[in-house]
This record gives structure tokens, C-alpha cells and sequence, in this order.
């Protein structure tokens, strides 16, 4: 993988660190409502230190002339900082642990890593969508529909 063609998927999915854990379609879905939840905290965290961390900046910068309001505020936000990042920390070491790759941390898409056709994949989940119909191939940035032979296979494998 180089330059412009490699896949922004794959950069995430190979310094995840995340053990390297092969999922079924099947197990995949069958994860999905608790990974739902586990995404719901890294996105309100990372919405949340964002919206803390330039107010907590204009205090520090203005530290010394803070009167005991702002400097309160400015304690408080520390401590809320520390407790945020924290939470988000231990919500993406858990998705780590279950062998759920964070794809981009931002929209909260994650990605379960897989085999289609012989070929390296991540199925693909984005907050709001209702199943995991989406997935990446090796090499290829696009992110495709699960194809619905693959679906086929998978559900005569579970019958």
C-alpha cells in the first residue's frame, strides 16, 4: 500500500493494535448493538472534549487575570477534561479488546475485520445505519456493499 491508493481503512485497521480477530457476518451483526453503544460514548467524547478543550484555552490563557468564577470554571473543566478523556480511552481500548477496528473516530465507523472472497476486509458500520451492509476490500479505499452472494454463503454456513 502507498500514496494516494491506499485506503484510509486499512491505515486505521493496521495501527489499531486491535488483536487480529477474523468475524463472520453472522458474529459481526450479532456484536453490532453493543458496539453501537461502545461508538455512542467515542463520539459524544470526542464531542465533548471538543467543545471543552478552546474554552479551557482561553482560561489558561487569561489565567492570571481570572477572578474566583473563572478560576473555579477553569479547575472544573480540568478535572472534566481528565474524566472525558478517560471514558473515551477505556470505550476505545474495549472496542480494541473486541477485535473492533475505530476506522474513523470522528463519524464513529467502525470496521470488523473479515475474509471476502479470499481477500482481506473490513465490514463497515457507521452510526445510524440500521445493519452491516457495507464493507472495505484490501487496497481499495471505496467502501462497497457487502455482496449479497457473501450473505447468501454466510447464511447457509448458519442453517
Amino acid at each position: 500500500m502507498n500514496g494516494s491508493t491506499e485506503s484510509r481503512a486499512w491505515e486505521a485497521f493496521e495501527r489499531s493494535g486491535a488483536p487480529r480477530v477474523t468475524f463472520s457476518w453472522a458474529r459481526a451483526r450479532h456484536m453490532l448493538p453493543l458496539v453501537r453503544h461502545i461508538v455512542a460514548e467515542v463520539v459524544v467524547c470526542r464531542e465533548d472534549l471538543h467543545r471543552m478543550h478552546p474554552e479551557k484555552a482561553d482560561l489558561d490563557d487569561r489565567r492570571r487575570r481570572l477572578g474566583w468564577p473563572q478560576r473555579s470554571r477553569r479547575y472544573q473543566l480540568q478535572e472534566d477534561i481528565t474524566t472525558t478523556e478517560r471514558r473515551l480511552a477505556a470505550a476505545l481500548e474495549e472496542l480494541k479488546g473486541l477485535g473492533v477496528v475505530i476506522l474513523d473516530p470522528a463519524t464513529g465507523e467502525v470496521g470488523f475485520p473479515t475474509m471476502i472472497a479470499k481477500r482481506r476486509s473490513l465490514f463497515s458500520w457507521l452510526p445510524g445505519e440500521e445493519d452491516l451492509g457495507h464493507c472495505y476490500v484490501a487496497d481499495d479505499p471505496q467502501r462497497h456493499p457487502i455482496p449479497a452472494m457473501y450473505k447468501r454463503s454466510e447464511a447457509r454456513r448458519q442453517a
